[in-house]
């Protein structure tokens, strides 16, 4: 039956159709995937997708949420049956009836555009720009794009969208050249986004212990649990902890007579599957020693040369492979099955000096014992190993005709021919009666890869997954290659001044580490070859000729042998728990909402800016982060919504185009700059101005004129009363209640309220303080939040414009400002007397919203506060957070509470405290589709901190909740309150009432 064919959801064939379908859910969750086949009806869904973004609409969109198709259910109400001709009307229906989910899809008109493309745009711009203008309108704009990008169906919406991002200035016009360095810097931006994400670094200087016995210790190898193993030449075994103290060490050589050479140890590796350690000596034999008792197992003596580098590994249930290189150039290979049985008959042995001992003659012809040796190459073998993913053996050496060799362990190419030609040096099963040959054989040029390089190669390393094969030497450059062709290298990584000894590939970081003699150590990424970070000797404190070096994946540490061992620690960045979901790497300082393009903002102490999409919670954009950028303090945007301001703790503001990072202008003074702690957007008749307060306890305000091209600008001369009368202390806070009324509030409790027209100061008041804590050492009496009301309704204050200010120990002041100013009263917000760092307040003046400094949120109605009167009780509160609150604002036209906190996090709430979701989540939601939203959970860190328990000190403590302040509050009233403290508290509450309190 055709796709497309329209089906009776009652038909046989219907119900065939489906029925290999095991519920609703997931066949809702794969009607996107199936209707969408030529002629089908499901096409419909993505008229306003073409081709060349159906990439990034799976990216936004892999899964079909399952919020997202129980919403779909509720609406369309009961079905017996759904069929597939249904499921192209439901996803149709989903794009025009649930508003939030079409963004899960939106296209990004700029990240479709090719070279080609640009250069038609060009054109187009030329031919637009008439009369003189060098730019172009809104209108204009959305023709010639959607006529060059070949967008026709592309809704007016997203095109405007991108003007407006364009035309940060509501000049209502762009320019070619604005258009491009839209396009430039969002790029930049991206790029630069992605190196901060691979960013990593050690821990310097490195931790190091003296060895003092001066033998060079021959090779370093790491077990699964972290346990380093070191062997030095003269046989010494040491174990070690990942921190480099000294666990276990034995001298494994026995002392023959005292008219022999001392025995030397060339290398060694571990078998760790079998409990192995494996030394490779000078007297030609390779000993095997318990790994955990160090205790001898047996020995393999008289090999034809001395094994120079040693290398085991592990091909199967109960098989191995054991290889080494020596001074002749080859690579000898011994293929082992039932690797238990074989090692257990060889331990059997007879004993020489206290060793089991068997000749490689005798072993080879061990059952299920196959020997191989290869003639690879013409100078001493630097290095070999054997890669299981590859089913192949490496090789190098300092020659460069052959360089590096990749092979076969055993002849592939006509088997049978070559196998008769070697048939004196491979061996397989128990009929082996000829006497062993060492003659090496030469493979077959099939069997065998040869990579010729520049004077030779000490170190290599091969990855699967990367399809990587990165080499090392003398020429001090390592190179890139697909190990599959010698031909050319696919990328060369230039940076050290020495020859490079060691190369480890770590496939799960897509990085390269590498370390040359002069203990440098450098880490490379993959994918963009660029170094990411260099420890140079200088730094790490590593110092003397280096003998050895390993890297521990369990540990993420490099360990070098030279003078001393040491160990460079990568700085790891905390593991989150799986249920754990963080915006930020650090800490946020506060965060923003523009409705103009419906995004928030937040920022980082780092200076990291990330735009996050306000209607699905995922991340549009991120900037900023770079060393000459310093913490951001405070934001704002402009009244159009389409500027970004921030403070520094520089003393720097900087404005913003949030949607491509482009720094447009700095703000600042002139000599020493102090931090700023909060700064506003204020219009003074027909004049737009950014304002500023902070350390500096001066106010600074900066004209904002657009057309001004000057990369940074000085602020306007200070009021004279400002700098004869201004505040003593920090600045912490300013608030406008337009037209002319700014208020200031300060580090010592003081508020200033002035005049902008004039300059002058209208009234000031310093915070009051409770009897009870008049005496008080310590006291925080600091302002850090101040806002104005203003509404009819507050006639009984004696105005209509009102202060509220955050006050010391959870309380909130209440302020008349006209008329000379008077304090009006003042209640306790936080109930558990923790200072309220930020107030904000619904657009009718209505509701309070305050934050304090253990991440709760209360709600008020001021309308229901009288100063002869109780005090108002808290509509609701919950927590939000499980620190300080940043950020809190209130986004009317959605009945949402956007907050940040300290706790790395930005999160948004339904008007009622109910739990929508953090920002940077892997599922998306809907703000006007509560089945998206994650209420009635709370956040994981929330519910498992211990400020959340009813048995902390700090909910512990004797205050009547929101009564209003009063000193004759008696001892009753205040233990009947720290008793209703403790009796609602026995989770962290999502949404709680005052009525809720009472009732229980």
């Amino acid at each position: 039956m055709p796709l497309g064919e329209k089906v009776r959801s009652s038909s046989a064939s219907g119900r065939l159709e489906t029925q290999h379908v095991t519920s609703m859910l997931s066949e809702l969750g794969s009607a996107g995937n199936r209707a969408t086949g030529p002629g089908s009806r499901g096409e419909k869904v993505k008229d306003n997708f073409p081709a060349p973004r159906q990439r990034d609409v799976s990216e936004d969109r892999q899964e079909q949420p399952q919020w997202l198709a129980r919403e779909l259910l509720r609406q369309n109400g009961r079905r017996h049956s759904v069929t597939l001709g249904d499921e192209a009307e439901i996803m149709r229906r989903q794009h025009h009836r649930i508003d939030s989910t079409r963004r899960l899809c939106s296209l990004k008109i700029d990240e479709t555009i090719s070279l080609d493309n640009l250069q038609e745009l060009k054109l187009a711009f030329e031919e637009c720009e008439t009369g003189g203008l060098r730019s172009i309108d809104a209108n204009n704009f959305g023709r010639i794009v959607k006529k060059c990008l070949g967008l026709p169906k592309t809704s007016n919406a997203q095109i405007q969208g991108l003007f407006k991002k364009i035309d940060y200035s509501g000049q209502g016009r762009i320019s070619w050249g604005e258009f491009c360095t839209h396009m430039l810097q969002k790029y930049k931006e991206k790029e630069e986004t992605e190196r901060r994400s691979k960013q990593v670094a050690f821990t310097l200087p490195a931790t190091m212990k003296a060895l003092c016995h001066g033998i060079p210790i021959v090779n370093i190898h790491s077990t699964h649990d972290g346990t380093i193993v070191s062997v030095r030449e003269d046989g010494v075994v040491c174990y070690w902890s990942p921190e480099l103290k000294p666990l276990k060490t034995k001298h494994m050589f026995n002392d023959g007579p005292a008219n022999r050479k001392s025995k030397w140890a060339s290398d060694f590796t571990l078998m760790t599957e079998f409990n192995k350690l494996m030394i490779g000596t000078g007297d030609r034999e390779i000993q095997l020693y318990e790994l955990s008792t160090l205790e001898p197992y047996c020995q393999i003596n008289a090999l034809d040369t001395v094994p120079l580098t040693l290398d085991y590994g592990y091909t199967g249930p109960d098989k191995c492979c054991i290889l080494y290189g020596d001074t002749d150039g080859c690579v000898t290979i011994i293929l082992i099955s039932s690797a238990g049985d074989t090692l257990r008959l060889w331990n059997k042995s007879p004993k020489i000096e206290n060793m089991p001992n068997i000749a490689v003659d005798d072993a080879v012809l061990s059952p299920n014992v196959t020997f191989v040796r290869w003639k690879v190459h013409h100078d001493w073998v630097t290095q070999a190993k054997y890669f299981q993913s590859f089913q192949a053996v490496a090789s190098s050496s300092n020659e460069e005709s052959s360089s590096l060799v990749i092979g076969c362990a055993l002849p592939l190419t006509d088997a049978h021919w070559q196998l008769s030609e070697i048939r004196e040096a491979c061996y397989e099963g128990k009929t082996k009666k000829v006497q062993l040959s060492w003659i090496p054989q030469l493979r077959a040029l099939g069997d065998q890869t040869v990579f010729t390089i520049y004077k030779g190669v000490k170190t290599f390393d091969l990855c699967q997954k990367h399809s990587l094969l990165v080499t090392g030497g003398m020429d001090r450059l390592v190179r890139m290659w697909n190990p599959h062709f010698s031909g050319k290298p696919t990328g060369i990584l230039r940076g050290h001044s020495a020859p490079i000894v060691y190369l480890r590939i770590i496939s799960e970081d897509s990085q390269i580490f590498s370390v040359s003699t002069d203990n440098t150590v450098k880490i490379w990424d993959i994918e963009d070859q660029h170094c990411l970070v260099t420890a140079d000797p200088k730094a790490s404190g590593i110092h003397g000729d280096m003998s050895a070096c390993s890297y521990s994946s369990a540990m993420k540490c490099v360990y070098i042998a030279a003078d001393c061992m040491a160990v460079l620690s990568l700085k790891i960045r905390p593991q989150l728990h799986s249920r754990l979901t963080v915006s930020h790497n650090e800490t946020v300082m506060c965060c923003g909402y523009s409705e103009e393009f419906r995004q928030v903002v937040s920022c980082t102490e780092g200076s990291v800016v990330k735009v996050w999409d306000f209607d699905t919670g995922h991340q549009v954009f991120e900037f900023g982060g770079t060393n000459d950028l310093s913490a951001t303090t405070c934001m704002t945007f402009d009244p159009k919504g389409r500027r970004l301001i921030t403070g520094g703790r520089d003393g720097c503001l900087k404005i913003w185009n949030f949607n491509n990072g482009q720094c447009l202008k700095t703000l600042k003074k002139e000599g020493e700059c102090h931090e700023v702690c909060d700064c506003i957007f204020l219009q003074v008749h027909r004049n737009f101005y950014v304002m500023s307060v902070g350390r500096d306890r001066k106010i600074d305000i900066y004209p904002d004129i657009p057309e001004d091209l000057h990369r940074v600008q000085r602020p306007q001369p200070s009021w004279q009363d400002d700098l004869k009368n201004g505040h003593k202390e920090d600045i912490l806070c300013v608030a406008q209640c337009p037209p002319s009324l700014l208020a200031t509030s300060s580090y010592d409790g003081e508020i200033i309220v002035w005049n902008v027209v004039s300059g002058r100061i209208q009234c000031r008041f310093v915070s009051p303080l409770l009897a009870e804590n008049q005496n008080v050492e310590g006291l925080d009496t600091s302002v850090p939040s101040i806002i104005f009301l203003k509404d009819s309704k507050l006639q009984h204050f004696f105005s209509t414009t009102a202060l509220l200010s955050s006050g010391a120990m959870g309380c909130v002041n209440l302020w008349n400002v006209l008329n000379g100013g008077k304090f009006v009263g003042s209640f306790k917000a936080s109930r558990f007397q923790q200072k309220i760092t930020k107030l904000a307040k619904t657009d009718k003046d209505t509701l309070l919203y305050a934050a304090d400094r253990i991440g709760y949120i209360y709600v008020y109605n001021i309308e229901k506060f009288a100063p002869q009167q109780k005090s108002p009780r808290a509509e609701n509160f919950w927590r939000a957070h499980t620190s300080r609150i940043t950020g809190l604002q209130i986004v009317d036209s959605d009945q949402v509470v956007l907050t940040s906190s300290t706790d790395y996090t930005v999160r948004l709430w339904s008007a009622h405290g109910e739990f929508i979701g953090t920002f940077g989540q892997s599922e998306s939601w809907g703000v006007h589709i509560s089945s998206s939203w994650k209420h009635p959970a709370v956040p994981y860190e929330v519910l498992i901190d211990p400020l959340s328990m009813p048995d902390h000190e700090i909910l512990n403590v004797n205050t009547c909740l929101s009564d209003a302040i009063n000193p004759d509050e008696t001892g009753a009233q205040r233990g009947e309150a720290k008793s209703e403290t403790h009796s609602k508290l026995r989770l962290p509450p999502t949404s709680i009432s005052d009525t809720d309190i009472e009732e229980d």
